[in-house]
């Protein structure tokens, strides 16, 4: 990607909003519109074409699921645009659905949850270049909401946890940090994970994207 990332961001809350846009705008990025509902955030995606949108789950007027479900459509609408919830609830039937076709491009963090700023504008640059960047509370949830518990079934404890860390967005390197492993011992769990998913080598296909979306369906 080149140039600054561009975001339009829909939040119903004014002071977070603004907090947002303020927070953005200072580390360079290019707020292309800041809306307070899910119409507007359709407007203003169709008119501006931004790379990523950051949308709140419960909007007006019901505040139940309105910015879900708008994000839903605008995924199945403007390909290649980013998605990155961003959320005080979990919402798993939806969420899963959002994740569905394809997890690139993808985030849910809980505003509860975010450690600091850093690692928000990471999340939200990884979401807007086609990396998927998923909350540790979200992937437990997803994974508690599943009826597939089979298919992950076949991995070993350790890849287990290589896979949800994955899940998170997390490199190579940070995953080895995070377990206190060697970088090449997690290139060979990844390894195992693919093998074992039976995701071969693909011109078309990101295989850590596909093992996630095998993670999250079980």
């Amino acid at each position: 990607m080149t140039g600054p990332i561009r975001v339009a961001i829909a939040e119903d809350s004014a002071i977070l909003r603004d907090g947002l846009v303020q927070l953005l705008v200072d580390r360079g990025f290019v707020v292309t519109d800041a809306v307070s509902e899910p119409d507007a955030l359709r407007r203003s995606v169709e008119r501006d074409c931004p790379d990523v949108a950051v949308v709140d789950i419960r909007m007006p007027p019901t505040f139940t699921d309105e910015g879900l479900r708008a994000a839903i459509d605008l995924r199945n609408q403007h390909s290649g645009l980013g998605i990155l919830l961003f959320s005080q609830y979990i919402e798993t039937r939806y969420a899963a659905e959002l994740l569905a076709d394809d997890a690139a491009g993808i985030g849910y963090l809980l505003k509860d949850r975010v450690a600091d700023v850093t690692d928000f504008v990471e999340a939200l640059v990884r979401v807007a270049s086609g990396g998927t960047a998923l909350d540790p509370e979200v992937v437990t949830q997803l994974l508690g909401a599943s009826r597939r518990a089979d298919s992950i079934s076949v991995l070993s404890a350790r890849e287990k946890e290589v896979l949800s860390l994955m899940a998170e967005g997390r490199s190579n390197a940070a995953i080895a940090t995070e377990l206190v492993i060697s970088e090449g011992a997690v290139e060979k769990h990844v390894a195992n994970i693919f093998m074992k998913f039976d995701l071969p080598v693909s011109q078309s296909d990101h295989r850590r994207v596909l093992a996630v979306l095998r993670f999250l369906e079980s």
